[in-house]
């Protein structure tokens, strides 16, 4: 990666933290909102409405709490894009934003009165690419590479996939590949004029035994071991329609406990458990990781740096796992880089960073 070895030299390289859950959606939020999900609302890829009493996918815009920066940019004028991996984001992302929006998933499907551009393989000169491969990042780089040269956008958010980091540990062959990918386009665009703040939505470790099998608690099971079936219910929030490279196991889950539980004993009990990290209750969760206390459970549960939390073993279908499992959501994957292709005179190495800094940084600094 020679162009990212020139910025972190010459340029403004910071650590950040991320927001927890150390999930896509919440943090893709963060980012372009300035704020934590207890503002912005989006405190998972998923969750459980008490109000419908059924478990959802949150990237309906109806759950955000906050409105955007891209939007607010585009009302004043701005020329805005956005390309995002995964059409799961879109959505959420281009809320209220006047502008480019689509998804490489997607990419054939756009229109200009839907997304604000057309024909954009032909743009690209990329195929569609398959929603599990590096290829469908490399087409978010190509896009805004493309629509930068082109259509002369004042700020675009790129949002890529993490297919690769969980299929390839760093230094393996495949990740490497990617990363010198990603490195090329990053030049092309700095050699437009680009400034360029370059962040992560969340970490990611290896979450195995030492044979290389998942290490997985499978906390439904647990919880109805303990008490019966129908006295608590476990939410992963990294559930999404894309689990064929993770299972929908993640370092974190929220539990619904039935009325009358007490919740103060099972957090306790829970948190004697091996792998488990800490249990929080709603209150306590909701202040410690900035989250929105109606829409989490009684207890928030975070599991240790190798270790992945379940619901019931029944439910996860982990055929498509081949290779070790390497997933995120707890405060393990919490620590990201935030660096910018410009110095930035006077940064305090020593404040806590957080990953939504990055239009901050860009917008008001680095300019």
């Amino acid at each position: 990666m020679p162009w990212m070895k020139g910025v972190l030299r010459d340029g403004t390289a910071l650590v950040a933290d991320c927001v927890i859950p150390s999930f896509t959606n919440p943090n893709n939020l963060s980012i372009v909102t300035g704020v934590p999900p207890s503002v912005h609302g989006i405190c998972g890829n998923y969750l459980f409405d008490t109000a419908s009493n059924s478990e959802l996918m949150m990237n309906d815009p109806k759950w955000l709490r906050a409105p955007s920066i891209l939007a607010a940019l585009a009302d004043a004028g701005k020329r805005c894009a956005v390309v995002t991996a995964k059409d799961k984001l879109r959505r959420l992302l281009g809320h209220g934003m006047r502008g480019i929006c689509f998804s490489a998933e997607h990419a054939n499907a756009a229109t200009l009165d839907d997304n604000g551009i057309d024909g954009v393989l032909e743009l690209v000169g990329l195929p569609l690419p398959d929603v599990y491969s590096a290829a469908l990042s490399e087409f978010v780089f190509a896009a805004g590479l493309r629509i930068a040269q082109t259509q002369r956008a004042d700020v675009m958010y790129l949002s890529t996939t993490d297919y690769v980091q969980h299929k390839h540990a760093p230094g393996t062959e495949a990740a490497n590949a990617f990363y010198a990918m990603m490195d090329g386009y990053l030049a092309k665009m700095d050699a437009l004029g680009c400034v360029i703040a370059l962040t992560a939505d969340h970490g990611m470790n290896a979450k195995t035994w030492l044979d290389a099998s998942p290490d997985v608690i499978y906390l439904q099971d647990v919880l109805d071991a303990w008490f019966g079936a129908a006295q608590a219910r476990v939410i992963l929030p990294i559930t999404d329609p894309y689990v064929v490279h993770h299972g929908a196991l993640g370092s974190f889950a929220t539990v619904y406990l039935a009325a009358g539980s007490d919740a103060r004993a099972l957090a306790s009990r829970i948190g004697a458990m091996r792998g488990i990290e800490s249990v929080w209750l709603r209150e306590a969760a909701a202040q410690r990781f900035e989250l929105p206390a109606d829409r989490i459970g009684d207890l928030v549960v975070v599991a240790e740096r190798s270790t992945v939390l379940g619901s019931a073993a029944a439910k996860h279908d982990l055929s498509g796992l081949d290779a070790p499992l390497r997933s995120h959501g707890g405060v393990s994957e919490q620590r990201v880089p935030l660096v910018v292709n410009r110095r930035i005179a006077g940064v305090d190495t020593q404040r806590r960073w957080r990953n939504f800094d990055a239009f901050e940084l860009a917008l008001n600094h680095a300019q």
